[in-house]
């Protein structure tokens, strides 16, 4: 029983490594995964980041505030927080998703095929699938928060204490697991190279506005907020934006407050995180962080539930039950082509028609070449006719059964 246990163990493992080889040897696919949030990350800080600091900038001056040097470094912390920790979360979902490239690539090469063919058990398969995907995400998303900690350092916005940053470790962690379960399951019923491309092209561009990563989830329709309250990123994306945003929230209302002391502080603050905060509002119902904890773990019980229950899916996704199906189909064809006379012969039952042939002669005829008469002809033929007889051609007699006269 140990030594089983140990031997799936070591299966496992092998596979899993098996898959992470495969995948660190494209140079190419590995380039593009690591680029995915890196060119997000590029497109803020060039093109987005002055325009989300205008619509702070705004807010201010309505508000008959005049920033300082320091209020804007803040409000810059604020902001730069708010987009980073979005994109983190984005990226949770489009890497686990483009990483299972190798399972679909898998699956229409045959390669898996020899894996069910082999004694391994189907969990201990799919297991490692799902291992992978974890793994090459949650790599790729700690080097995105190294690039995001050095950006703050490098912009003097490095707020985070060492609780925070632990904290950020834990919830990439949270929703990588997450974002691994949801894009396995879905990709699970996908068997094409080329259908795998576009679900990753419309899901990568569709997922950052429904998780709120893109733009506050305030700024949608309220039927599109109603969609976002069943995506599991929805939630990973908040908590990751509490554990980069509270302790720059709270060194900015200590300043506004305490320092500059303006009468309408806590307004701004109510303002600044009402758009750049990490609390979430469904029907009506604010969400905060620890409700937004509970539902990411229900949707995280949800999906692993699913990858179960579809665990004999997945194998047949797999190849056993389409290999059965096409053996199946085989042995039948093979049945009916054996059924079928060979080239160049024709059909027994179209042969020749003896009705009309004399008994006399088609007994004569049946000795030489049973194909000339029916079955029981033929058997007359045995017992009445001479077996010196020759065969006596008719005129129903096919040419190439005559047989051959002296003359010619």
């Amino acid at each position: 029983m140990q030594q089983n246990k140990t031997n799936v163990l070591s299966v496992f493992g092998q596979l899993t490594r098996r898959h992470l080889l495969v995948f660190f040897k494209n140079k190419i696919r590995l380039f593009y995964t690591l680029l995915v949030p890196v060119i997000i990350f590029a497109v803020y800080i060039f093109f987005l980041r002055n325009l989300e600091l205008s619509t702070v900038q705004n807010t201010l001056y309505r508000m008959g505030i005049t920033p300082n040097d320091s209020l804007n470094q803040y409000i810059g912390t604020l902001v730069d927080s708010w987009m980073l920790s979005g994109i983190a979360a984005l990226s949770t979902i489009t890497v686990a998703l483009q990483t299972n490239t190798v399972f679909v690539e898998d699956k229409q090469s045959g390669v898996n095929r020899d894996f069910v063919s082999s004694p391994i058990r189907r969990g201990a398969l799919i297991g490692s699938y799902v291992v992978f995907n974890f793994l090459v995400t949650l790599l790729v998303c700690v080097v995105y928060l190294v690039i995001c900690f050095l950006y703050l350092a490098c912009m003097q916005e490095f707020f985070l204490t060492f609780v925070d940053f632990l904290t950020v470790l834990g919830v990439t962690l949270y929703a990588t697991i997450s974002s691994t379960l949801m894009t396995v399951f879905l990709c699970s019923f996908i068997k094409t190279e080329g259908t795998m491309a576009s679900l990753v092209a419309v899901f990568s561009t569709a997922v950052g506005f429904l998780i709120g990563a893109y733009m506050p989830l305030g700024m949608l329709p309220s039927w599109v907020q109603t969609i976002c309250a069943f995506i599991p990123g929805t939630y990973a994306c908040a908590l990751l934006r509490f554990s980069f945003m509270a302790t720059p929230i709270a060194e900015l209302e200590h300043y506004i407050v305490e320092v500059m002391q303006l009468a309408n502080g806590q307004e701004l603050i109510s303002e600044l995180t009402g758009s750049f905060g990490y609390n979430l509002e469904f029907f009506s119902v604010t969400v905060g962080p620890s409700y937004q904890t509970l539902a990411l773990t229900v949707f995280n019980l949800v999906f692993l539930a699913l990858n179960i229950a579809s665990g004999k899916k997945l194998a047949d996704v797999l190849g056993v039950g389409k290999m059965k199906h096409k053996k199946s189909r085989r042995d039948s064809d093979a049945s009916e082509h054996s059924e079928l006379p060979l080239a160049g012969q024709a059909p027994l039952s179209a042969s020749v028609r003896t009705e009309d042939v004399p008994s006399e002669q088609g007994g004569a005829a049946c000795q030489s070449s049973p194909l000339a008469c029916g079955p029981s002809q033929a058997s007359e033929a045995k017992s009445d006719s001479p077996r010196t007889s020759a065969c006596v051609p008719t005129e129903e007699t096919p040419a190439a059964l005559r047989a051959p006269s002296q003359e010619e």
